[in-house]
C-alpha cells in the first residue's frame, strides 16, 4: 500500500464520524491498538522534543524500508503517533521524506487539537522525516 493509499484509508475511516468526540474516541482506540514499545527504546535519545506529553519514537531499517515504533503516555497523542506510523511505516526513506501528508488537514486533526498537541504533532512528523532523511543519506 502506498503512502497516499494509506492516507486515503485514514480519511475514509474518519469520515464515518461527524462528531469530534467520536473522532477522539477513534484516536484513543487506535492508540490502544499500538504495540507497546520495547523498554530498551524508551531512552532520552528517542524522546521527541516539542511534545508536551512524553513520546518515544524508534526507527529501524529493514530490507530498504523504514519501520517506526512508538509509545506515548497520553492517550490521544498515542493515537496520533499510531496514525503517523500507519501511514509512513514500511516505506523507503525517499518516499517518507517526500511525502505530502494531506490526511492531517482532510480529517480536520490539526484544527481540533490544542496548540500544544498541534505542536506535538508537528514535532512527531518532523522527527519521522528527519529519520527518513538520515537513512536516505546513509544509504546513498
Amino acid at each position: 500500500m502506498t503512502i497516499n493509499e494509506a492516507q486515503d484509508e485514514v480519511i475514509e475511516e474518519f469520515s464515518d464520524f461527524t462528531d469530534w468526540m467520536d473522532k477522539y474516541q477513534l484516536l484513543i482506540d487506535l492508540g490502544n491498538e499500538l504495540q507497546p514499545l520495547d523498554a530498551k527504546y524508551k531512552t532520552e535519545d528517542n524522546l521527541i522534543d516539542g511534545c508536551q506529553s512524553r513520546v518515544w519514537l524508534q526507527a529501524d531499517m529493514r530490507d530498504g524500508l523504514l519501520y517506526f515504533t512508538a509509545e506515548s503516555d497520553a492517550l490521544i497523542v498515542k493515537g496520533i503517533i499510531s496514525l503517523l506510523i500507519r501511514v509512513l511505516s514500511g516505506h523507503t526513506p525517499q518516499e517518507i521524506a517526500g511525502a505530502d501528508l494531506y490526511f492531517i488537514e482532510r480529517i480536520g486533526l490539526r484544527e481540533h487539537l490544542s496548540p500544544t498537541r498541534a505542536n506535538g504533532l508537528l514535532a512527531m512528523l518532523k522527527q519521522m522525516k528527519l529519520y527518513a532523511e538520515a537513512y536516505k543519506i546513509k544509504n546513498e
